[in-house]
């Protein structure tokens, strides 16, 4: 083969990769949103090393959630709350759809606020306006531009979380150390650490990404003109639900390695040094000081790359967070909806959009510490998780929903494990809860 030929063959190769990447890979920088940087800066910077371990134990848990999401979505031409409607009770419904869109909008309320937040690092402007102009900026981009524009614009932003494993590659480390602590899982039978865990376990396996893949597959679907059947089940490429695995695997993968890298340095930079609670963004920005430490102001230099990945991942992940809970409560009251319709073929889906971001950005202005808000959203995913995962399984598992592309053996036993995982950290939590600051 000739030099010339060659390149072409290795770009068209490089090309049709990159248009397996869609759903999975929004979903997993998506994952890796303010809430989860702060939650993992703080489980760095007060337990070490110490819950290290749970970026290697949550891929596949996180992979086998997202697959049976996405494989959901794909299979029925439904977003979860579709399914959930279809194949069960109305109180169920209402029940998951309410779950969601509190979790949401609680969610979506701490992103404004900590890009507000992080913008002040760099800005010297009010943190009430930061916020609004936040918020303006999300509603009008997300009704007036296609999401997916949007997405490919941001997304690069998110290279700011390269600055975590720099920083990390660049201190020294104890390696033994972080690679035990990678692979032995650390318990401490208290308060503190079950809060902190089901936080990194509900910023990491969280509600909102399950609705947004489910229904993203289905706009997938629709982008590439896929047909149905005569009941009305969609006609799948033979290579749709192969390239929706790998595009999920890499999504996820890439999310839990950002967290490790966060983790490790949080813990060298922070932890190593007495800094054990993270207040503000500016506590947050000093673990990346290291790596900028040869700049005249290396202080300043760590603050607005920390501010350019939480205000990237904020932007992008917002939308995924508002857009997850007008797909819910789209599919639960049969509105027209998906972020490929234009605002006026879809005016209750948008309006849940904006709706849920305008109560976010209120939520700011009730005296909550934006840093603090982040970590306890992220626990309040992880114990709304439960409910929502014990669903998933069941119709993950069910033949009759998803005929023969129903979950395997292994994509079974693994979503009821993340249900069961995540189960008993809210129960330790809630036990750990009353039996250290009730009985005692």
């Amino acid at each position: 083969m000739a030099p010339q030929e060659a390149k072409s063959s290795f770009t068209r190769k490089v090309i049709g990769f990159s248009k397996i990447l869609g759903p999975g890979i929004i979903t997993g920088a998506a994952d890796d949103d303010p809430s989860g940087i702060a939650t993992y800066s703080q489980t760095g910077a007060q337990f070490g090393f110490g819950q290290l371990w749970t970026s290697l134990y949550q891929i596949p848990l996180l992979l086998a959630v997202q697959e049976a999401c996405g494989r959901i979505g794909a299979v029925t031409g439904k977003g979860l709350a579709g399914v959930i409607k279809d194949h069960s009770s109305r109180k169920v419904l209402i029940g998951v759809v309410v779950l969601v869109a509190v979790a949401n909008t609680i969610n979506i309320g701490a992103d404004i606020g900590a890009v507000a937040a992080a913008a002040q690092l760099v800005v010297d402007v009010p943190f009430w306006l930061l916020a609004v102009a936040t918020t303006m900026l999300l509603v009008v981009s997300e009704v007036v531009v296609t999401y997916k524009t949007y997405a490919n614009v941001l997304k690069w932003l998110a290279l700011a979380l390269f600055s975590y494993p720099a920083t990390a590659l660049i201190v020294k480390q104890p390696w033994k150390e972080i690679l035990y602590a990678t692979v032995v899982p650390h318990i401490e039978l208290s308060f503190a650490f079950f809060f902190i865990i089901t936080g990194v376990f509900g910023t990491s396996i969280s509600p909102y990404m399950f609705f947004w893949q489910a229904s993203e597959e289905v706009e997938e679907e629709r982008a590439v003109g896929i047909g149905s059947d005569k009941e009305g089940k969609p006609r799948l490429p033979r290579r749709f639900i192969r390239d929706m695995r790998i595009d999920t695997l890499i999504g996820m993968a890439s999310a839990e390695l950002a967290q490790w890298f966060i983790i490790i340095t949080t813990a060298t930079v922070l932890f190593k040094h007495g800094k054990t609670t993270i207040n503000t963004a500016a506590d947050a920005a000093k673990a990346l000081e290291p790596l900028v430490r040869s700049f005249p102001d290396s202080g300043q230099v760590a603050k607005d790359l920390f501010a350019v990945g939480v205000i990237g991942l904020g932007l992008l992940a917002i939308p995924v967070l508002a857009g997850s809970a007008a797909y819910a409560l789209a599919e639960a009251f049969g509105w027209k909806e998906g972020l490929s319709r234009k605002f006026k073929k879809a005016r209750g889906f948008y309006g849940v959009i904006i709706l849920s971001m305008l109560i976010g950005l209120l939520l700011n202005f009730i005296g909550i510490d934006p840093m603090k808000a982040l970590v306890f959203t992220a626990v309040f995913n992880g114990i709304a998780a439960v409910p929502l995962l014990f669903l998933i399984a069941k119709i993950n598992g069910n033949p009759e929903i998803l005929g023969d592309k129903r979950g395997g053996a292994l994509s079974r036993a693994f979503v009821w494990v993340t249900f069961g995982v995540m189960g008993l950290s809210a129960v330790a939590l809630l036990y750990t809860l009353v039996f250290q600051h009730f009985v005692r």
